[in-house]
């Protein structure tokens, strides 16, 4: 019984040099995110409920995301 052994380690076969996200998009989704963050910090701060605060950062965060497409180049 013989078995074939490589003694190479595999290599991926995707695209080697191409990052996973383009830095437009990584520059886009990170703003979004801390603009979501910002509204629902303060919407806690006015005394809303904690779950509330999630649903506006959450909702801010999605409605800025073509917003700030359109804005960054």
């Amino acid at each position: 019984m013989t078995t074939n052994q490589n003694p190479q380690p595999p290599t991926s076969q995707g695209h080697e040099g191409e990052p996973f996200l383009s830095v437009r998009t990584t520059v886009v989704l990170l703003t979004a995110t801390i603009i979501g963050f910002v509204i629902g910090g303060l919407t806690v701060f006015t005394g809303t409920p904690m779950a509330a605060a999630v649903i506006a950062g959450i909702t801010s965060a999605g409605v800025c995301i073509p917003v700030l497409r359109t804005l960054i180049h």
